[in-house]
């Protein structure tokens, strides 16, 4: 049940039935046709702009247009009221029993909220994607909860969903990677290690060493980098990404592929995704322009293989091989989103971290050119995050060398204050981090509001129980919900009523940050409903001597808590029933 669906499919039938009788031309396009809230909630509880979308073609002035559908909307008996504003808005405020009813469906559908918006179509996303080269940090931390709630928000929208990692083991850094993992290995045998510069210095490499020394004993130390590179580098990358594995579990987060760019290489598949734009003419040798602003010292024009990415969007073409005939660095990505698209996806999204903000273009150039334009592809970029604690920027860890582990994070205030705070602003917003405000218990943090809200409606069902009222789902559902008619009570009934529009709004803008903001709401109407019954004795949810009422009221505030419950569940946050 989507009451704004509903009530947009009641408008459009009322302009159907003008039609009909010749009070509108045939042959409208409707589908500009919105049913909202107003801005201001004072003039209703829906506003729709049909009359002023339609009026240009249908020959008519807006105001006509809706003063004859008001009228025929309030003979609808969902309808108590449709009244025009200004020039054509028209403004409806909606039966006591709608609102009434929307309680009961929360309460009895399980599917309440779910979309079919993605029905039948595949998207795929690719997020945290961090180079296997030491353990996850605080930036990756934030686009791991980004993905991972945009993923399940889509899924709950109805799309198939594939969870991706990319992990970045064919280039520099993983020959960075073996050599800084075999100095460990040398201190593992009793050797000093050299840590040169540019290779890295975290102790987190401390434990591969010493695998390393478990595996091969001492047989290595005299050999050439030649003989162990290939070896090492492949043993450092699994342990890495086994520790990378088990960052993203302890922050809820798993994943149903891991690909690697290594087996990109040497199979033919660069060659093909490249083919593949030749094919189209949009490969060609030629040289790129000096780039802008200062001129380096040992540039020099060049003739290059390039890919012809301003056809699609781009501000300049691309070289997807160097003047010696070696892949680019953005040669395998192509490669890689030419598997997505061979895999049958319908949508692609890319999680990355702001630093990538200048390679959006091109790659959504090379996916439309890839896939003739059938496949969007949108890249979401997380901005960074800063962390404060005592009122200072958290410290660094000594084990990661220079940076703040995830693992640092989800052990100071646990993966569920952790996925939550991470959503209280949107993607491309910077974010603070305070450990001590995350886990304060106030208003202020958003965390605890909601998950007090949740708290609170299950003491409440504790205690009636305890009073012998019936507060299964079932019976609540069925109870007399003629009761609720006081503006506290249907505005908590009203934000209820909104979820399923919520829903398909944030899927539609891949973004969840609005799940997060809609529960504070959904919260603060809630314990504002609370607070109102410590002074008003008939808003309280047990009613001692009336048990029916009791049912009713504590049917609309066990129908909040379901819908706080589908929304952490989308952000990946567990609910808490009892507050300690």
């Amino acid at each position: 049940m989507n009451m704004f669906t509903d009530i947009r499919a009641l408008v459009l039938d009322c302009l159907a039935a003008m039609v009909a009788d010749g009070a509108l031309p045939d042959g409208l396009a409707t589908d500009a046709v919105t049913v909202e809230p107003p801005r201001d909630a004072g003039h209703g509880d829906m506003a729709t702009n049909a009359a002023m979308v339609l009026a240009k073609s249908a020959g008519q002035p807006p105001r006509a247009i809706a003063d004859a559908l008001a009228a025929r909307l309030q003979a609808d008996p969902r309808i108590d009221a449709a009244t025009v504003a200004g020039p054509g808005f028209l403004n409806m405020r909606l039966a006591t029993g709608q609102w009434q009813q929307v309680v009961r469906v929360a309460l009895t559908d399980p599917d309440y909220g779910r979309s079919t918006l993605g029905q039948g179509k595949r998207v795929n996303v690719e997020y945290v994607s961090a180079n296997p080269t030491g353990p996850l940090h605080i930036g990756h931390t934030r686009g791991a909860v980004f993905g991972d709630a945009l993923a399940s928000l889509l899924d709950y929208a109805g799309w198939d969903v594939t969870r991706e990692y990319y992990i970045n083991d064919g280039g520099a850094q993983v020959d960075v990677l073996a050599r800084s993992a075999f100095e460990r290995y040398r201190e593992a045998c009793g050797l000093t290690p050299e840590i040169a510069e540019g290779l890295y210095p975290g102790d987190y490499l401390v434990p591969v060493g010493e695998a390393m020394k478990e595996k091969w004993g001492d047989s290595l130390l005299d050999k050439d980098e030649s003989v162990w590179l290939a070896d090492i580098r492949e043993f450092a990358t699994e342990k890495m990404m086994d520790q990378i594995r088990a960052d993203l579990a302890s922050l809820g987060v798993t994943m149903d592929v891991f690909y690697s760019e290594k087996s990109l290489y040497g199979t033919g598949r660069i060659e093909a995704a490249i083919a593949s734009l030749d094919e189209k003419g949009l490969i060609y040798r030629g040289t790129l322009e000096p780039p802008k602003g200062k001129m380096p010292e040992d540039w020099e024009p060049r003739e290059q293989v390039l890919f012809r990415s301003t056809a699609h969007g781009d501000d300049l073409d691309r070289p997807v091989a160097k003047s010696d005939g070696s892949w680019t660095y953005f040669a395998p990505d192509i490669a890689y989103h030419y598997d997505k698209v061979t895999r049958g996806f319908d949508a692609l999204i890319d999680v990355f971290g702001a630093d990538h903000g200048g390679y959006v273009k091109r790659m959504k150039a090379a996916v439309s050119a890839l896939s003739d334009g059938r496949v969007p592809l949108d890249i979401k970029l997380t901005q960074m995050v800063k962390l404060w604690k005592n009122g200072e920027p958290f410290k660094m860890s000594k084990r990661a060398g220079n940076f703040v582990l995830l693992s640092d994070v989800v052990e100071q205030v646990g993966p569920d204050v952790t996925r939550f705070h991470m959503l209280t602003r949107k993607n491309d917003a910077p974010l603070d981090f305070d450990f001590d405000k995350v886990t304060e218990q106030s208003k202020e943090n958003p965390v605890f509001y909601v998950q007090y809200a949740y708290a609170r409606v299950n003491s409440v069902l504790r205690k009636a129980a305890e009073a012998g009222v019936d507060v299964s789902d079932a019976t609540l559902g069925a109870a007399n919900l003629e009761e609720l008619t006081h503006e506290a009570e249907l505005k908590l009934a009203k934000t209820i009523a909104e979820w399923p529009r919520l829903v398909e709004i944030a899927a539609k803008g891949h973004e969840p940050h609005r799940i997060a903001f809609y529960l504070y709401d959904l919260a603060s109407d809630f314990h504002a409903l609370w607070n109102r019954g410590n002074d008003d004795t008939s808003l309280r949810f047990l009613q001692e001597s009336d048990p029916a009422t009791t049912q009713a009221k504590i049917a609309l505030i066990r129908a909040a808590a379901v819908v706080i419950s589908h929304g952490l569940g989308i952000l990946g946050v567990t609910p808490v029933e009892e507050m300690r």
